[in-house]
């Protein structure tokens, strides 16, 4: 029964999500309540699956030979699938507010609503072909998210992320087919499921394929040079960009690669090849540059979405180390940084909201206006700078001693990459927190004496973030032990 429910959590987001245009309700309220209690319910039921895990997987269609569509819930899929149900009925509960005023309502929630089953297809799949599915659909159900106000701006950067969405998947596409070819025909298993003996000369042809697929599944994950759709789509509603950047599309990315990587090709295959020394360098040039370019972006969400851009690489540079620790690493970032990007983002939905303003230069005097709000993105801002007693000083300090303890030279550049973003974090950070709080001399607040604190539907949500911010910073014990287990293939 419980491997059935890994099929019943997908469907239940893409049903009723397709109902919500369908139903006829009286009352906006009406909606709402029906939409919250669909992710709320799947919430319930995609826990108490984690907490009595399935032993065998689900095999919902066979095609031929080892061609099928299945599903499986390992120690991986658990903490994607943790993290999506986790943030979703929040976001949910946020763009209740944040979308009363915007048109085309319902099908917003309608695709909303499928997404979040769509991710967690992905979290669950149990082999390449299922989760590529998932993959593709995840590109068609956020394409008309991002495209949802219809203007000029939001058709360029809906086109431009569908463009290379399925140019990447393409890529990827051709890992896929190598691994059925070259594959054990197994599912997802830690170590990886290439057959060496099939490989015999085509080494380096098997370790080109990887990098294509890395790149391919990269460009989600926002990797140098595929990035520059993740700003674009900022014109997109804050709570689809919040989406985007934190939980759905870039963590889909940085989870395919984790399964390519671990589970796919095997650590055991690539490490100390040519092919970990491209993609590690990838990794770190995309760190570095997310982060400079924040630093000279004026304009507010596309400042955090080059933070998401290098934050990313941090996920990529921990998996790209190939060792357990470097697993740990990435899987503790994919799960701080999600809670910390999703924070930071919906205060500045937020600030959008209430006030209209969209530029750094716009926010002069806001933490007095606002200061609930800026509060909060003070914590998620030393969050992301990794100051000690908060979450991102917990995964940065593990990516840098997987690094360290890697052995590998070319690792310790990365240590290099992450300090320098560490500065430069402070700097974009810092640059926004100082407008808000400190304006300059002859600064007059009527442009802003109308601004306030939004109302619980976006406070509650921001407030669970932040204490999930210092809950993980001073109490990161237990989730680290469960990611050292699921590196080590206990769990």
């Amino acid at each position: 029964m419980n491997a059935i429910m890994m099929l019943i959590v997908i469907l239940i987001p893409i049903l009723g999500g397709a109902l919500v245009p369908l139903i006829p309700f009286k009352k906006r309220n009406h909606r709402l309540i029906f939409v919250e209690t669909i992710v709320v319910v799947n919430f319930i039921l995609v826990f108490s699956i984690l907490m009595n895990r399935p032993e065998s997987s689900f095999t919902l269609m066979h095609f031929t030979g080892d061609l099928t569509i299945s599903f499986q819930l390992d120690g991986l899929g658990s903490v994607f699938a943790a993290l999506v149900s986790s943030l979703w009925p929040l976001a949910t509960l946020y763009a209740f507010e944040y979308m009363k005023h915007e048109s085309h309502e319902r099908i917003f929630f309608l695709f909303y609503t499928v997404t979040y089953g769509v991710t967690l297809g992905i979290a669950l799949s149990g082999n390449m072909i299922t989760m590529y599915f998932f993959y593709e659909l995840l590109t068609l159900v956020t394409f008309p998210l991002v495209l949802h106000t219809l203007t000029r701006e939001a058709v360029l950067a809906a086109r431009k992320y569908l463009y290379y969405s399925l140019g990447g998947a393409a890529f990827a596409f051709v890992a896929v087919i190598f691994m059925i070819v070259y594959g054990t025909g197994e599912g997802f298993v830690l170590g990886g499921t290439l057959n060496i003996a099939r490989t015999g000369a085509r080494v380096n042809v098997l370790l080109l394929i990887y990098v294509f697929a890395f790149f391919g599944f990269g460009v989600k994950a926002a990797l140098c040079p595929f990035n520059s759709w993740l700003p674009q789509a900022g014109v997109a509603p804050t709570p689809v960009t919040a989406l985007l950047h934190a939980v759905a599309v870039v963590k889909s990315g940085a989870f395919a690669i984790m399964r390519l990587t671990y589970y796919c090709f095997g650590t055991e295959f690539l490490r100390g090849t040519w092919a970990q020394n491209v993609v590690m360098i990838a990794a770190m040039i995309t760190i570095v540059y997310g982060c400079s370019m924040a630093v000279k972006e004026r304009h507010l969400k596309r400042r955090l979405a080059y933070s998401t851009i290098s934050n990313l690489s941090y996920i990529l540079f921990g998996v790209t180390i190939m060792t357990p620790m470097g697993l740990v690493g990435a899987l503790s970032h994919m799960v701080f940084h999600g809670i910390m990007k999703i924070c930071s983002f919906f205060c500045a939905g937020a600030v959008i909201y209430k006030t209209g303003k969209t530029y750094v230069y716009e926010l002069e005097g806001l933490g007095k206006k606002m200061p609930k709000v800026f509060g909060i993105f003070t914590v998620s801002a030393l969050a992301l700078m990794g100051v000690p007693g908060l979450c991102g000083f917990i995964s940065k300090f593990n990516l840098a001693s997987a690094a360290i303890d890697s052995e590998n030279v070319m690792a310790y550049f990365g240590i290099g990459a992450l300090l320098i973003s560490a500065l430069l974090t402070a700097t974009y950070m810092f640059s926004i927190l100082v407008r808000a709080f400190f304006p300059e001399t002859g600064f007059s607040d009527d442009s802003i004496k109308d601004a306030e604190d939004p109302n619980w539907l976006m406070l509650l949500p921001l407030c669970l973030f932040v204490i999930a911010i210092f809950y993980f910073g001073l109490h990161a014990e237990h989730i680290l032990n469960l990611f050292e287990d699921i590196a080590a293939g206990k769990f």
